[in-house]
């Protein structure tokens, strides 16, 4: 059965994208911490406002693809049919990109590109790295492997979607959201007393799964997004906006202050520091959350030029990373500017240069196989 065309989701994939976009743009500013403090804080409050990016795209996924009415084989094939190609040439094509572009001779001023890493021998070796995980030049594809597991899933859990009842399904998303309030409860144990040696709830060295972690993960936003178009809230505009508005100030305030106080609570420590900006976290989904229902309640009108540019939203994601690396040394030192200026420069160059070549690609019927 072929699903009714939304323009609503085609606005919010190219928001979805610019949003993941902007967040890589803040990396490098995050990255300087103490070195810079007033960089760290502007890099940390927009990226933490961007932060439902990648629960967004999941969401758009249950959108489309729920429920799965194929037989597994068909869906599969399919599947990996859009999925596989791309991934493997980007896995392999964004090294190439990293090696020519330092040893070009251009004058490399981003703190996360080490020259060394970049060498020939190295460079072959991240051409199959990707069978194992992702690498540095391939840092945005971490979300492909993310996927791949969530399509594997879908018409197991599209089975169940299928006969679940409304009230099934919130009792899901009931216990989801309790896996998303874990990692704070697990920071906070200490206070209480409970050292956390062995992780909450059963987890220890030869148990990573807890009592929750089957309802855990991005899973729960496709599950979400399947709810919100099967039973609509059919809210008002001021009912809309007033929640959700102020969930997602909430969930803003919690992500970048949690951010912010974690970097100086925990000084060194990136797994602490990454759980306030937890795409499965609590205070993302709310952001989340606000931002899907607000564009789901909005009169989009279709049109071309919106439907060619969401489907060339897959290319840009593959590719946009080293292009916010490319936009960094060239952006930072050229222009003495807020640095919430440069970042959204820098975002924009990155964006803009991705849609035009992904764009070009689409012309040819060979390299679209590997962008959409």
């Amino acid at each position: 059965m072929q699903k009714e065309h939304l323009a609503w989701v085609d606005l919010l994939r190219i928001i979805a994208c610019l949003l993941v976009v902007i967040s890589h743009s803040c990396d490098p500013f995050v990255g300087q911490f103490d070195n810079n403090r007033a960089e760290f804080l502007t890099g940390a409050l927009v990226g933490s406002f961007v932060r439902p990016c990648v629960p967004l795209f999941v969401m758009i996924s249950g959108v489309l693809l729920l429920p799965v009415r194929l037989d597994m084989t068909t869906f599969y094939a399919r599947r990996a049919k859009r999925l596989i190609i791309p991934f493997v040439f980007w896995s392999m094509m964004l090294p190439v990109l990293y090696y020519l572009y330092v040893n070009s001779g251009v004058r490399i001023i981003s703190p996360n590109i080490i020259a060394t890493d970049y060498k020939l021998e190295n460079t072959i070796q991240k051409l199959f790295a990707f069978l194992f995980n992702f690498n540095y030049a391939t840092t945005a594809l971490w979300y492909v492997y993310m996927l791949i597991g969530l399509y594997f899933f879908l018409p197991i859990v599209s089975a169940w979607l299928s006969q679940a009842s409304q009230r099934d399904i919130w009792w899901f998303l009931g216990f989801w959201i309790i896996s998303m309030c874990l990692p704070y409860v697990q920071m906070m144990a200490p206070i209480i007393g409970y050292p956390g040696e062995r992780g909450l709830l059963g987890v220890c060295d030869w148990n990573p799964y807890g009592t929750f972690y089957y309802f855990s993960g991005f899973l729960g936003y496709l599950v979400l997004a399947h709810y919100l178009i099967r039973y609509p809230l059919n809210w008002s505009w001021s009912r809309t906006l007033s929640v959700g508005i102020s969930l997602f100030l909430i969930g803003y305030a919690v992500t970048s202050a949690g951010f912010i106080l974690t970097q100086k609570s925990f000084p060194g420590s990136y797994a602490a520091l990454e759980i306030p900006w937890y795409f499965s976290g609590i205070n993302v989904f709310m952001m989340t959350f606000s931002v899907f229902i607000i564009l789901q309640k909005v009169n989009v009108r279709s049109s071309p030029l919106l439907t060619k540019a969401a489907a060339l939203t897959f290319g840009v994601y593959l590719s946009h990373f080293f292009f916010v690396q490319v936009g960094y040394d060239l952006i930072y030192p050229a222009v003495d500017v807020p640095t919430i200026v440069k970042i959204l420069m820098i975002a924009l160059f990155a964006f803009s240069v991705s849609l035009l070549l992904i764009w070009l690609m689409s012309l040819n019927k060979f390299t679209r196989k590997v962008i959409m």
